[in-house]
């Protein structure tokens, strides 16, 4: 059968995703990039603390996984975020370098000295947040950014202007403030920021709509985050209405509940869209286990893309599946092939959940088949009371345990 956008060798999604009432309402950019912040905004976890040699660790990563453009940091906070930025500059990467700053001359100041190619700069665009949080008068605002963002794009920087809480700000006064901007200030980019993650996906199409309206000469990106864990969403709506740089960070570290993930971004955007990156998938388990083992913070076994249990099938019911579609049709009981992501083959793990043909499949693994219809029901018996007691997935020693208890014959190989 010949490849479909639904399904491929490596995926199977639905179909549905492709169908034109579906689909007719999209206007995708024709190039989706990657713009990763897990070295600036990911680092805004709390208790996650990078050096500056594990942010070039992190950097050599992501470029070799084909990310087009890295936020090294914001030079202002600390020396050490300088010499991160500026060794990761001098590596001379394929990826675009970044850096992140307020919309202060001072900042970009900092940001020149580091060598970047590029600034995302940031400033306040609700005037309660204005007001409240960091106590300036909007006109300010206003007047530091013209400033600041016409400074930068001078002294030859590529901006993308970042305006905070944007979407809890007054669509009008919102729109109308990025329209001076981009007027008598500067803005190579704007970004569509939700800063807490209170935005809805028809929400973020219809911002999306509104910007490009407004706005139609400037290309847009898109950085939300999870606190109502809908960054993904509301992240591929954008797209679908025109964003065209993602901003993500690697297992979506970040600020409270964490910014948009890289894994699901890309994955989804690929198989459900049609929409390809130009990531290369196989690297983003390796990618994920390394900013977590750096960072400190663990995510879920069960965790889409990158989980470390996501292909291990503890169900009888999905191991018969597993055994019955074999390597060629396996995307009959997965969304996609675990290779493509860089995960490990499938795994058939032994637990109160477990069937007769999960029995068969060790009995066969360890050597010890056959075995009679009694004798499997009675070694699945005591797997399950053994699970259930321990409340955990047993190892192979258990299971040779009970196996050789029941079958009184050795393994012929282990």
């Amino acid at each position: 059968m010949a490849e479909q956008p639904w399904k491929t060798h490596d995926y199977f999604v639905s179909p549905w995703n492709y169908q034109p009432e579906v689909t007719q309402a999209f206007a995708p950019p024709p190039k989706v990039e990657v713009h990763e912040v897990t070295l600036r905004d990911g680092e805004q976890q709390a208790g996650v603390e990078f050096t500056a040699d594990e942010k070039v660790r992190i950097a050599e990563r992501l470029a070799e996984a084909g990310v087009q453009r890295i936020e090294a940091g914001l030079p202002a906070v600390s020396p050490s975020d300088t010499e991160a930025v500026k060794r990761i500059v001098k590596l001379g990467l394929p990826s675009k370098i970044f850096a992140f700053s307020r919309c202060m001359v001072d900042d970009v100041k900092r940001a020149l000295d580091t060598g970047v190619e590029g600034i995302v700069m940031e400033i306040p665009s609700s005037e309660h947040i204005i007001e409240y949080a960091y106590k300036w008068e909007y006109k300010r605002a206003l007047e530091l950014t013209i400033e600041s963002t016409r400074f930068a794009h001078e002294n030859g920087l590529y901006v993308t202007f970042f305006p905070i809480d944007s979407t809890r700000a007054d669509i009008t006064t919102f729109l109308d403030m990025i329209e001076v901007i981009a007027r008598e200030g500067h803005m190579d980019a704007i970004a569509l920021v939700d800063t807490f993650g209170v935005l809805s996906p028809p929400a973020a199409a219809y911002m999306a709509r509104k910007v490009r309206e407004r706005i139609p000469d400037k290309p847009m990106e898109a950085h939300f985050h999870m606190d109502f864990s809908l960054g993904v969403a509301n992240t591929v709506m954008a797209v679908a209405n025109g964003v065209s740089v993602v901003q993500v960070s690697v297992t979506g570290i970040g600020e409270r509940a964490g910014n948009t993930p890289l894994e699901d971004t890309v994955m989804t955007l690929k198989t459900m869209f049609g929409l390809d990156t130009g990531i290369d998938y196989t690297k983003l388990t390796g990618l994920s286990h390394l900013v977590r083992d750096l960072s400190g913070v663990a995510v879920p076994p069960q965790r889409g893309i990158v989980g470390d249990r996501l292909f291990q099938v503890e169900s009888g019911i999905i191991a018969t599946w597993v055994k019955n579609v074999g390597t060629e049709r396996l995307t009959e009981a997965f969304p996609f092939r675990p290779e493509m992501v860089g995960q490990s083959a499938p795994e058939i793990v032994l637990g109160k959940g477990s069937g007769l043909d999960s029995v068969l499949i060790w009995l066969d693994k360890l050597g010890l088949g056959p075995a009679t219809n009694d004798e499997m029901m009675a070694i699945l018996e005591e797997v399950k009371a053994t699970s259930l007691e321990r409340k955990g997935l047993l190892d192979e020693d258990d299971f040779l345990r009970i196996a050789q208890g029941v079958l009184k014959r050795p393994a012929a190989r282990v």
